[in-house]
């Protein structure tokens, strides 16, 4: 059994997209048996809140159902519970890996390190206009392929 954390800052946007990209991924991959899946926030701005409308409906256009979800903040005890947690920026890899010693931060990792892209990190589309949602899946979409690689290959 693999157990995934996505963590970004608010857990209503990145994260919870990533969480429903990679549950849809392993699910057509019909592996899902073998995986726990979640995300968090390292901010506690939206603690039980649903993803950002704007992230459901852009998903939705996918095929991707994510309005189930709830925000939730990350937290010490998730690098006992976790074999991977996946930031989608340098500065929630930060707040995450403060969490804990160094012994435990091996887990940690950012999410576009698994994607062959120009962008080192997922950009924030909550303040953005446009098509921001669109493309924080399409550079999620890229990176759960190469994060499903990845696991499968160790």
């Amino acid at each position: 059994m693999k157990k995934v954390l996505f963590v970004c800052m608010g857990n209503i946007c990145r994260s919870p997209s990533a969480e429903a990209v990679f549950r849809d991924l392993v699910k057509q991959s019909g592996l899902e048996k073998g995986f726990v899946i979640d995300s968090a926030g390292t901010h506690s701005y939206h603690v039980g809140h649903q993803p950002d409308a704007r992230s459901i409906k852009a998903a939705r256009k996918r095929g991707i159902e994510m309005k189930d979800l709830r925000a939730r903040q990350v937290v010490a005890q998730d690098f006992d519970r976790f074999d991977y947690l996946i930031a989608m920026d340098e500065a929630n890899l930060l707040g995450m890996t403060s969490l804990v010693s160094a012994d435990k931060q091996h887990k940690a990792s950012l999410m576009m390190s698994y994607a062959d892209t120009e962008y080192d990190e997922v950009p924030d589309p909550y303040y953005g206009q446009g098509d921001g949602f669109e493309l924080v899946l399409d550079l999620l979409e890229r990176a759960c392929e190469g994060l499903l690689k990845e696991i499968h290959s160790v």
